[in-house]
């Protein structure tokens, strides 16, 4: 079965570029042109991914990240943000709302099917490591993908997961933000680091009272600590 993507964007011809060279790769393809239309069709049937612009008539995409984000159906669907804004603001912003990644117009396709190849890779496969993970009250549920605090569910995108997953197998040791590129995000060439510190942010609000095992060391990286 294919896996399905909903590109969101109001440029006719960059939608029909992305459309024509996601097929080409296999991908199932659903469009919409404005921030509503992304969210009535996500709504309806959540796709395995989506590509999201920023400037968007009806709803821009900052607005559609956060709607889909508190939704049970699309919390966890990977989202990447499309925007012809280059300021560091607008892509922290998109992160901080639960983006998983974004490119900045214009992007090179091939660049954009590498992204899309290693987010849902991350997203669908299946972990292999013993099938949960405990720190007094937390929990981490591999198969499930499910996280819990004191057996409350925690709402987490499939990067926060992968994110805290690996902090906690590798409890009591410095993740460098390099490694946790690599790891996390399996980029081969690095990309700002800046990018781990958004996502180790909503990772720390999500997790409320257990955030307190997340010690940040300073001018290195990361480490859970038990």
């Amino acid at each position: 079965m294919k896996l399905r993507i909903l590109v969101a964007d109001d440029e006719p011809e960059l939608v029909e570029l992305v459309e024509f060279n996601l097929k080409q790769a296999g991908y199932s393809i659903a469009t919409a042109v404005d921030g509503a239309e992304a969210l009535k069709k996500a709504r309806s049937q959540p796709p395995d991914l989506i590509l999201l612009d920023i400037m968007m008539p009806e709803m821009d995409g900052l607005e559609v990240c956060k709607i889909l984000r508190r939704e049970p159906a699309t919390a966890k669907v990977p989202i990447i943000m499309l925007t012809a804004k280059a300021s560091e603001i607008d892509r922290v912003l998109g992160l901080e709302l639960g983006a998983d990644d974004y490119l900045t117009k214009p992007f090179s396709v091939r660049e954009l099917l590498l992204r899309i190849k290693k987010i849902l890779a991350r997203s669908q496969t299946e972990e292999t490591a013993k099938d949960q993970l405990r720190c007094g009250d937390l929990l981490v549920d591999l198969p499930r993908h499910l996280v819990s605090w004191k057996n409350k569910p925690i709402e987490m995108t499939a990067t926060e997961f992968k994110l805290l997953s690996i902090l906690m197998e590798r409890a009591g040791r410095v993740q460098s933000r390099d490694q946790l590129l690599r790891d996390v995000w399996a980029y081969d060439s690095l990309i700002d680091t800046r990018t781990v510190d958004t996502h180790m942010r909503r990772l720390r609000e999500k997790l409320g009272p257990a955030a307190k095992h997340l010690d940040t060391i300073r001018g290195t990286g990361y480490r859970f600590t038990e």
